[in-house]
């Protein structure tokens, strides 16, 4: 069970900070099970998400280590495989539920690689493309943000500037 405090990641609602565990008198709501309240990092009102909930895929924001970690690896980390464009968007958005950082690093590099690609041949990325690669980026990012104490908006020249130095 996690703590009151803690931060983590809860399906694709991404950072949350967990600020209560409680019973809720909420309508249709089982008033003998535990609830975590969990405030969004990006805000959005409050989320109550059942401690013993088995649907929704909830883990620790990454630790500093496993942020640097992932940091050298990058370079390594495969790209995402879709076998053809009918099933893109169920694959990105089946990679986008596993909630592993390894995974969306995969679609964000994917998707940088065949944006390149179609500007190359004088295309525009696709719109599908764009979102789940903007998705990908958010959940990525905030979680990096928040565990390397590094703005959003700074984090790809901090990364850079990583693997430049190993």
């Amino acid at each position: 069970m996690f703590e009151i405090g803690e931060y983590i990641v809860y399906g694709v609602k991404g950072v949350c900070q967990i600020e209560d565990i409680t019973h809720i008198d909420i309508s249709g709501a089982d008033k003998d099970r535990l609830y975590y309240v969990l405030a969004p990092l990006g805000g959005g009102g409050r989320i109550y998400a059942p401690t013993d909930n088995q649907k929704i895929t909830m883990r620790r924001v990454i630790t500093k280590e496993e942020a640097s970690q992932l940091i050298r690896d990058l370079p390594k980390i495969e790209l995402l495989l879709v076998p053809d464009d009918k099933q893109r968007e169920a694959k990105y958005k089946e990679a986008l539920n596993t909630c592993d950082y390894r995974v969306w690093v995969s679609i964000v590099k994917t998707l940088h690689l065949r944006k390149k690609e179609r500007i190359a041949q004088g295309k525009k990325i696709t719109a599908l493309d764009e979102r789940y690669m903007r998705t990908a980026e958010n959940e990525l990012y905030s979680e990096l943000s928040l565990t390397l104490g590094v703005p959003k908006d700074e984090l790809e020249d901090y990364i850079r500037g990583q693997l430049n130095t190993t």
